[in-house]
C-alpha cells in the first residue's frame, strides 16, 4: 500500500487515512484506486464492523487533482475513467464514517457525501469549487448534493463555487456532528466503537435500505424495508438483541 493512503485495523475498525499533505489531499486517479483498495479490503475483512476515513487537520481531502487533469482531453478522460473508482464506494457493505478536520472541497466534498456519518471539525469548511476551474463536479455532486440539500441550495453551492462552514453544513444536513478540532478523530473513532456493538448485519441491511430510499418510490421503498425487517428474523444476532432486552442485558451480537 502506498504511503499516500495508510490503513490499520484498530479493533473492530478498519481505519484509512488520505496522506498527501504536500498536494492537499488531492483525489488523483492513483490515489483514488489505492483509497478504494483499502477500503474494500477492510470491507472484506470478517473482524471488522466499520470503516473510518481520515484525512489530517489541515485537509480531509481536496480535487480533482488540477495538475493531472488540466491537459487532458475528451478522450482522456474518457478512457482513464477517472471516476470509475467510485461507485466500489458505493458497494461498501460496512458503515463509513468520516473525520473531517480542515477543508473538503470538490471531490474530497464528494468524498464527504459518499460516506454514511460525518463528523466534522469546527475548522472544517466544504464546497464545489469545480466551476472555478471551468468543469462541474463528476464525482456526484451535482447528484447527492442536490438529495442531501434540496435543489436551490445545490445550485448556490454548485454555481457559484462557494465554501461553507461545519456549522453551515450542519444546518444543511450536509454532516451528522460538528465537534471541536482537537477531539474530531477521537469522536469518529468512538462513534466507529459504538456502530461495532451494534449487530452487523442489521446494520448492513438499515445502511443498504436507507441508500435505496433515494432510488425507489415510497411504496417500492417500504416494500423492501420490509422484505430487509423480515430477513433478519433469520439472524442469531436477532435472538440475541430480543433475549438480551427480555433478560436485561447488554447483547453480545457475533454478526450471524
Amino acid at each position: 500500500m502506498s504511503s499516500e493512503i495508510l490503513s490499520e485495523v484498530n479493533g473492530q475498525v478498519g481505519v484509512v487515512r488520505i496522506n498527501r499533505p504536500a498536494a492537499s489531499n488531492a483525489l488523483n486517479r492513483a490515489v483514488m484506486q489505492r483509497l478504494t483498495a483499502a477500503l474494500q479490503r477492510l470491507d472484506h475483512d470478517a473482524d471488522v464492523r466499520c470503516l473510518l476515513l481520515l484525512g489530517d487537520e489541515r485537509t480531509f481531502a481536496t480535487g480533482p487533482d488540477v495538475a493531472e487533469m488540466a491537459g487532458a482531453s475528451v478522450v482522456d478522460v474518457q478512457q482513464r475513467h477517472p471516476l470509475a473508482a467510485w461507485s466500489d464506494i458505493d458497494k461498501l457493505r460496512k458503515p463509513l464514517v468520516a473525520a473531517v478536520a480542515g477543508y473538503a472541497l470538490g471531490s474530497g466534498c464528494e468524498l464527504v457525501l459518499a460516506c454514511d456519518i460525518v463528523v466534522a471539525a469546527e475548522t472544517a469548511r466544504f464546497g464545489q469549487p469545480e466551476i472555478t476551474l471551468g468543469i462541474m463536479p463528476g464525482a456526484g455532486g451535482t447528484q447527492r448534493l442536490t438529495r442531501a440539500l434540496g435543489k436551490a441550495r445545490a445550485m448556490d453551492l454548485i454555481l457559484t463555487g462557494r465554501m461553507i462552514t461545519a456549522r453551515e453544513a450542519l444546518a444543511l444536513g450536509l454532516v451528522s456532528r460538528v465537534v471541536p478540532r482537537e477531539s474530531c478523530d477521537g469522536e469518529a473513532l468512538a462513534l466507529c466503537r459504538e456502530l461495532c456493538r451494534r449487530p452487523p448485519l442489521a446494520l448492513q441491511l438499515a445502511k443498504e435500505a436507507i441508500r435505496q430510499a433515494h432510488e425507489m418510490s415510497l411504496s417500492e421503498g417500504l416494500a423492501y424495508e420490509r422484505q430487509l425487517f423480515t430477513l433478519l428474523f433469520g439472524t442469531d444476532d436477532q435472538k440475541e438483541g430480543m433475549r438480551a432486552f427480555l433478560e436485561k442485558r447488554p447483547p453480545v451480537f457475533a454478526g450471524r
